[in-house]
């Protein structure tokens, strides 16, 4: 979908881009910018058209990142805006579910991560407790997860981080903290 900027993908009706507001770049960096310092391996668990990737790339050592869907990765190559996800040394692609990949890495493994799923109606094992637990294994001592989790003043959207929030400290993140500029939290290893 056209914005005034950058273009945003819609999955099912859903906009899986911030552009009310601001401009989809922006958002990125909005996300990106909860875990600074950003330093060392960043995983980036849904790719989409790569904003955010290629945004902490900018910072980071390495960013590696997930996508489930083929035709995702096919618009973003067709964007201009993401040309960077592909010719970036920075940046490993990684084709399939994220709760599924995630398993595969080893402990300790990212200093941070970036997760910014869809809706729960569409992805809701991505806010389950399993997945979160595994975020936590996998990230180093002392890094962060940033969540997105959408308009924390919308009525789902503060139902959402209520239930992410109980889940993160659940799966033993020390500290959460919400990220309302953002749209998000971030959880504290």
């Amino acid at each position: 979908m056209p914005t005034s900027s950058a273009p945003v993908m819609l999955i099912a009706g859903f906009s899986m881009h911030r552009f009310k507001d601001i401009a989809p770049l922006q958002a990125a960096v909005a996300m990106v910018a909860p875990l600074s310092p950003v330093h060392g391996h960043i995983l980036d668990t849904t790719t989409g058209l790569g904003y955010t990737t290629i945004e902490a790339a900018k910072r980071a050592a390495h960013v590696t990142t997930i996508e489930l869907c083929p035709v995702a990765q096919e618009m973003a190559r067709m964007n201009p805006w993401s040309r960077g996800l592909f010719n970036n040394p920075k940046i490993s692609q990684i084709m399939g579910d994220s709760f599924e990949k995630i398993t595969t890495f080893a402990d300790n493994s990212f200093a941070g991560v970036i997760h910014d799923p869809p809706t729960v109606s569409l992805a809701g094992d991505l806010y389950s407790g399993k997945f979160y637990k595994q975020v936590h294994r996998i990230v180093k001592p002392r890094g962060r997860m940033f969540h997105y989790l959408g308009n924390p003043e919308s009525s789902t959207g503060s139902g959402v981080t209520r239930g992410v929030i109980k889940r993160l400290y659940e799966a033993g993140f020390e500290k959460v903290i919400p990220q309302p500029k953002a749209f998000g939290v971030v959880a504290y290893k």
